[in-house]
Formats: structure tokens, C-alpha cells, sequence
């Protein structure tokens, strides 16, 4: 007899304590459900189309679905294989945390041998060993860049391009000749080596770190001006490896100035030349590169015609036209005092560096 509540037949297939209690756990989501080949038409379709009681869906083959995998995969081989790449061509170099040392420099005044010859600025210059020299910053020219060890092409050219601009901006401008502003060569200087710069040219001293003129060329515009724009310009310029994090520039230039005494107008009939060599040792790091600046390292500069006893740590004082050199020579130096020795240091400007003289 049935139990109570239970058909006389039993509990029908399907419901609770039927025959399908070991199918129980099976259940059929609605995206197994979607994803059936088979899928059952709507009564209205089959009403519609006569269509059959079910339709085949779609299925995605293997092929086709693996190609998005197949293309993200490629991808990230690609991406990973340029980073690496990329890793060995140019690995990172962390910042150089060295600081550069002082500038060295020495000034050393050239006296002439006799009277300083005087004429006609184009015609002083026909006659000297600077009338085969170029005019201005045409005269600095590059040596070819090629790459080194450690050092593109780029960067050599770099590094040869940040030193002829401190030349040209040190040796050439009108207005810092005149004694004008300077911070077109500051800004070109690695930061250590600033405050020593301001130092320099805020009070010069003569003791081999602190000389205005060791750091570029100055007149005093009361006293001298340019007779003629146009300076000459002859040297040469070299660069090498100091090591894998820097490279070295070293330049050795000529720079002759036609000048007359301030005041006398734009006529150059008593105009004189004065001679500048300045050679200059750069040292550049990567951060100096990327940042378009420099070290200086060394600097003498031998300038004449001028006195022995003259003081040129902060301009340079040229004798001009007619004037000799007295026959003091440069200011002793005493033993017992303490502190940096000054550079008390003197040349003789050869007779064949003078021009000879042209008559007015």
C-alpha cells in the first residue's frame, strides 16, 4: 500500500524520490545549456518554418578559437624579446655620483721683446702668423666622431660640440671681452664646479684655482676695445676615454684680437694684436651629456703682449700700440707666508708671434 501522500503508482520519474535520485547532483547551468550543439526551436519558429523540432548551433573549432591566443602569445614574445634587446644594446647606467675636482689653471702673461707694433688692423693681420687663420667660431673646427668602447658616434659628437660651444662663448663673445655677463658659460659648467666660477669672477685671485681669465677672455672696456670684430682662430681639438663612464676633450686654440685704446672711434690706424693660446681639458660623464654641460679640469692660458708684473687674474691687460714692457718682472713670492701660492709666472713673446711693422 502507498504511503500517505504518494500516488497509488509511486512517485513519478523524475520527482523528488523517484528513479533519478543517483542523477540528482547533475546540473545544467544556463551557459552548458547555451553552449549545446543541439538547441530546441521555439514553438513559434516551428510554427513559422516547419522547421525540425531542434537546430544545430555553431560550434567554434579548435582553429579558430586558438588564433587570439595563438596572436596575444606572439606578442608577448615580441615584447619580451625587445626588452631584452634593448637591455644588451644600451643597458642602464645609473647617474654618476663622482664629484669633479676644482679647475686648475695657470695664466702666464707674454712680454714682448721691444715695442708693440702698431697700423691698420687688416693689414696687422696680413702680416702675422694669424693671416692664414679663420675668422671666429669657423676656426674651432670638430676632428671626425667616431665611436669608442663604451660611446656612440652621437656622443662623441656630443661631448666635441659641448666644448667648442665654451670656447666660442669664453673666447669670442663681444659682450663677455667687454667684461658683460657671464651665464651663458656658467650654465655650461657641471654644478660643482659653479660655485668656484662665481668665486673666480666675483673676486679673482692669482692662486691657481680663482683666475676670472683661467675660465675665459676678459679685457677691462675702459682701457681697450676691439678694432676689429672679426678674431682670428686656429688649434686643434682631441677626444679619448678616461674610462667606461667618461670621455675627455682636450682643446688647444689660438685666438688673436685686434685692439686699439678705448675711446679713440671706430678708426683702427693704432690698432695692435694680442695673442691668447688657451688649452683647455674637458672631462663629460653621461649626466654632463644628457644635459648639455661639462667639467673643466685644466686651463692655462699664455696672453700677450703684456707686462710681467701684470695682475691678470681678473682681465687680461694688453700693451698696446707703441707701448714696451717695463723690465720689472713678476711680483716675488714670499716663502713664509701661508695659503696658495701664487702663479708668478712669465714668458717672452716671440718675435716671430709679433707682426711686423706697418706703417699707418
Amino acid at each position: 500500500m502507498a504511503g500517505r501522500g504518494e500516488p497509488p503508482e509511486g512517485t513519478p520519474e523524475g520527482l523528488p524520490g523517484g528513479g533519478d535520485d543517483e542523477y540528482r547532483s547533475v546540473v545544467f547551468d544556463e551557459s552548458f545549456v547555451r553552449a549545446a550543439r543541439l538547441q530546441e526551436f521555439s514553438a513559434q519558429e516551428r510554427m513559422r518554418e516547419h522547421a525540425r523540432a531542434v537546430r544545430s548551433r555553431p560550434s567554434w573549432s579548435l582553429r579558430a578559437s586558438s588564433k587570439p591566443a595563438v596572436a596575444l602569445v606572439l606578442l608577448l614574445l615580441i615584447a619580451f624579446s625587445t626588452a631584452i634587446y634593448m637591455g644588451i644594446r644600451h643597458p642602464y647606467q645609473p647617474p654618476s655620483t663622482s664629484h669633479p675636482e676644482p679647475l686648475r689653471m695657470t695664466v702666464i702673461p707674454l712680454a714682448p721683446q721691444g715695442p708693440v707694433p702698431g697700423g691698420d688692423a687688416e693689414q696687422l693681420f696680413a702680416h702675422s702668423p694669424a693671416a692664414q687663420f679663420r675668422i671666429g667660431g669657423s676656426g674651432i673646427n670638430l676632428p671626425s666622431a667616431t665611436k669608442t668602447a663604451h660611446f656612440s658616434e652621437a656622443q662623441v659628437m656630443n661631448a666635441l660640440s659641448i666644448a667648442k660651444d665654451y670656447l666660442v662663448k669664453s673666447s669670442l663673445d663681444p659682450d663677455v671681452l667687454a667684461g658683460g655677463p657671464v651665464h651663458q658659460i656658467r650654465v655650461l659648467l657641471d654644478p660643482d664646479l659653479m660655485s668656484q666660477f662665481d668665486q673666480s669672477v666675483a673676486a679673482p685671485v692669482d692662486d691657481g684655482r680663482h683666475s676670472a681669465t683661467g675660465w675665459l677672455v676678459r679685457f677691462d672696456p675702459a682701457k681697450v676695445v676691439l678694432a676689429d670684430p672679426q678674431i682670428r682662430v686656429q688649434g686643434s681639438m682631441s677626444y679619448a676615454e678616461s674610462g667606461p663612464d667618461a670621455l675627455d676633450v682636450a682643446t688647444d686654440y689660438v685666438f688673436v684680437y685686434a685692439l686699439h685704446p678705448a675711446g679713440n672711434g671706430p678708426h683702427t690706424t693704432d690698432a695692435s694684436l694680442f695673442t691668447v693660446r688657451r688649452e683647455l681639458h674637458f672631462r663629460l660623464d653621461r649626466e654632463d651629456l644628457r644635459l648639455n654641460r661639462t667639467e673643466l679640469q685644466a686651463s692655462t692660458v699664455e696672453a700677450g703682449p703684456q707686462a710681467c708684473s701684470a695682475d691678470v687674474a681678473a682681465q687680461l691687460r694688453p700693451l698696446l700700440a707703441g707701448e714696451r714692457a717695463s723690465a720689472q718682472g713678476p711680483a716675488g713670492t714670499d716663502p713664509y707666508a701661508t695659503g696658495p701660492v701664487p702663479e708668478a709666472v712669465c714668458g717672452t713673446l716671440a718675435t716671430g708671434a709679433q707682426p711686423s711693422p706697418v706703417a699707418g
